[in-house]
């Protein structure tokens, strides 16, 4: 599998991530399961297409077992993040929950601070301060008068740590094992941890219809391979806080398909925090 980007165009890549990456909140609204059953499924698909590919082109290269730790990790993470979403929601609501999940450009950003030699520059918090202006003004304001410091608080704020953590051990781990290997590896780990969730939380996991299935494939092969194969590409060639912010303007991306395909209205508020939202990752990209 050869990636459709040359080296060059690394933020082509990311932007194409972010796009398969948005249809994935428009197929979760016309598929009638859990999100944490459809998460196992999307990743578990993945999974069963990447391995046969993987070895019988031979791609599997056995240095990517001394890095079993940090993967086992990443797949820990991408599931954990999912699946602590999920519950976030159920005792809270979806527009808290991923306003909480989407705090993750402040932790990637505070912990490259802190931790790591290649700091994030004034432009990545002018950018930072911008683009979450601009989330909160595309959910709505009233959602601060209505936020609740409960376990659904919890859960959404341990979402945004688990998807930080996430891209910035993957951009770590990306350094030194194959990408197929990466996604292969990490999608296993993930879709076995989520596949006990789903069974100790007494999800449904099968008796779907064919609608279902059809869905549940463009998932797995829409939303995880191209979408995250696109990201953890680009995530390779660009720092790990610009990565995160970009992937803010899911928010948008996804409110412009569900007005697109489903006839969902855009509010005059939603229109300027979107633009101040992408005002704000452009800004982070200037050096």
């Amino acid at each position: 599998m050869r990636i459709p980007f040359s080296s060059s165009s690394p933020r082509l890549s990311l932007f194409t991530g972010i796009l398969c990456i948005s249809i994935y909140p428009i197929l979760i609204r016309i598929t009638p399961v859990s999100g944490v059953t459809a998460a196992f499924y999307r990743l578990s698909i993945a999974s069963l297409l990447l391995w046969p590919y993987i070895l019988g082109r031979k791609q599997w290269k056995r240095e990517t077992l001394r890095f079993w730790k940090p993967l086992v990790g990443c797949g820990l993470l991408f599931a954990a993040d999912i699946a602590s979403w999920n519950l976030s929601i159920q005792y809270s609501s979806a527009t808290q929950a991923s306003l909480l999940t989407n705090l993750s450009p402040i932790w990637v950003g505070l912990t490259s601070f802190l931790f790591l030699p290649q700091k994030p520059s004034p432009f990545f918090w002018i950018g930072a301060v911008v683009a979450l202006t601009g989330l909160v003004l595309f959910m709505g304001l009233q959602l601060f008068t209505n936020l609740a410091f409960d376990r659904g608080f919890g859960l959404g704020l341990l979402s945004g740590i688990c998807y930080a953590a996430y891209l910035m051990l993957s951009k770590k781990v990306l350094q030194n094992v194959n990408l197929l290997n990466f996604m292969a590896c990490m999608t296993t780990v993930g879709s076995v941890f989520l596949l006990c969730f789903c069974v100790l939380g007494k999800q449904e996991l099968g008796g779907f219809s064919t609608l279902v299935w059809e869905s549940l494939l463009i998932q797995a092969l829409v939303c995880q391979l191209l979408g995250w194969f696109s990201v953890s590409y680009a995530l390779t060639h660009i720092p790990a806080q610009q990565v995160s912010i970009s992937l803010l303007s899911q928010a948008v991306l996804t409110a412009l398909l569900a007005w697109l395909l489903l006839g969902e209205q855009l509010s005059a508020s939603m229109m300027l925090g979107g633009i101040l939202l992408l005002t704000g990752i452009a800004i982070t990209f200037r050096k």
